[in-house]
């Protein structure tokens, strides 16, 4: 899967920041986008058309998979919150897609996963992908179980999928974490095109800028032909850090997590 342009793309979540971004930049490369979120959200330009859809509604995911070239799925709850509602969202959801995409015949599903499944590494360690996973919370383990359920899919039903551990994602780095685990909004397109693009049939990597003081290993990255531009160095001197701390720093607290019990 070399090419984009005049390719068809589904987009689940759409309505996020990164997929209203992401959404802009794959339009003027040519791809043809149906768009869909639980939310409402206005179409980016002519060529993107928008379904409001919930993941959890299994066949009319299959029917709006139909005859598209892969799916982004970005859809879901994006930070910590309730371990049922994430079950439901992230988990059974993950799952609705990739059923969904085989029973429709796509080719590829790229997975939006997330750096918070590794966050309980020491802030000492250089972290790669094909470390076991230390989530720092029941957010980070939802997008375990997304992961092997994307790797699942590949090994026993012949579906390319393609994991993006998404860093942060923010127009500029704001502290200390963010100065290594920055994720430029346009590296976050670089990392995208590069996951629906290359030749690896099912891969994982991190989404991050080339930071100088960055956690996490770039090669899986350039594997799959992700190459970030952009360095939170730009920004300011590097801030300290306490290298005994988990790189999920205040995520891996135990209130970030108990304080959004409801259940």
């Amino acid at each position: 899967m070399t090419k984009i342009a005049r390719s068809r793309w589904v987009i689940t979540g759409a309505a996020g920041n990164i997929g209203s971004a992401l959404r802009a930049a794959l339009l003027e490369l040519g791809v043809d986008l149906v768009s869909t979120d639980i939310l409402s959200t206005a179409p980016v330009g002519p060529r993107d058309s928008f379904v409001q859809a919930a993941l959890g509604d299994l066949e009319s995911l299959v029917e709006l998979f139909v005859g598209v070239d892969g799916v982004i799925h970005l859809g879901g709850i994006a930070d910590e919150a309730d371990f049922h509602d994430l079950a439901d969202a992230n988990i059974i959801g993950t799952y609705h897609v990739l059923e969904a995409a085989r029973r429709s015949s796509v080719p590829r599903v790229v997975f939006a996963s997330s750096n918070r499944l590794t966050g309980m590494y020491p802030s000492s360690e250089h972290v790669s992908p094909d470390m076991p996973p230390r989530p720092d919370g029941f957010y980070g383990v939802s997008k375990v179980a997304g992961e092997a359920l994307c790797r699942l899919y590949a090994d026993k039903f012949g579906l390319s999928t393609i994991s993006v551990r998404i860093g942060s994602y923010e127009n500029r780095p704001s502290s200390a974490r963010e100065q290594r685990t920055w994720l430029s909004p346009a590296d976050a397109v670089r990392a995208f095109i590069a996951a629906m693009t290359t030749e690896e049939r099912t891969a994982v990597f991190y989404a991050v800028s080339a930071n100088t003081a960055r956690w996490w290993d770039l090669e899986s990255g350039k594997t799959v032909g992700f190459i970030p531009q952009d360095n939170a160095a730009h920004w300011g001197p590097e801030e300290r850090i306490d290298v005994n701390l988990p790189q999920g720093g205040i995520y891996a607290t135990p209130e970030y997590s108990t304080e959004k019990m409801s259940r």
